[in-house]
């Protein structure tokens, strides 16, 4: 269970039309190393992480992705909201007006819309948490790009906010994987107690 904040993790307040970068955004909103790809990827692996510190931090972190998936949303919704059909066109983006208009559809700035078999979960723990890591530092990446593209304060306190996250979850995740390294090392699998799970542990900031 969740309680959800009716508030942005970050505050977003995008007033001029940008319809070029509403495009770029689309990377972060449906694409490969989305925050939509890194909610669903860890919130699906967790049940399979045998350590129950390291199933709280998946949980912990991908909601905090899906927070982070409802950001780049409203940035796309206030870029494209007030833009006019020639700046859309100019961005290149007709083809998504005459599908969507100015509505909000996981797709990456090409076009192609959200598939599943952007993310994987093998079952095996270490395997997960390196994918994750890796995943954490292309959104970081990506971020980092989409800041190069503008000089917009509206836009770019949030994309630094969003940078700085992917940073912390993958330091998170390290710490994952030197808890499941070190259960292999030892030749047996640790589990904290069912207290210490989810919503209640503490670990993370």
């Amino acid at each position: 269970m969740w309680i959800y904040q009716k508030k942005l993790q970050y505050p977003v307040n995008i007033s001029r039309p940008n319809a070029r970068m509403a495009k770029a955004l689309m990377a972060q909103y449906g694409g490969p190393d989305s925050e939509l790809a890194a909610a669903c990827r860890y919130l699906t692996q967790r049940f399979s992480m045998p350590d129950n510190r390291v199933k709280a931090t998946c949980n912990d972190i991908g909601t905090e992705e899906m927070a982070h998936w409802e950001m780049i949303g409203t940035m796309i919704h206030q870029c494209m909201r007030n833009a006019s059909l020639k700046e859309i066109e100019e961005a290149g983006l007709m083809g998504y007006y005459t599908m969507h208009s100015k509505g909000i559809f996981p797709a990456d700035p090409n076009g192609v819309p959200f598939t599943t078999a952007y993310i994987q979960c093998t079952g095996d723990p270490i395997t997960d948490i390196h994918e994750d890591m890796a995943a954490e530092q292309k959104a970081r990446a990506t971020y980092e790009h989409l800041m190069t593209l503008t000089d917009d304060p509206a836009l770019l306190n949030p994309l630094r906010f969003l940078r700085e996250r992917e940073i912390v979850h993958f330091q998170r995740f390290g710490e994952c994987l030197n808890i499941l390294q070190s259960c292999t090392t030892a030749g047996m699998t640790i589990t904290v107690p069912e207290k210490d799970c989810c919503c209640e542990e503490k670990h993370m900031d």
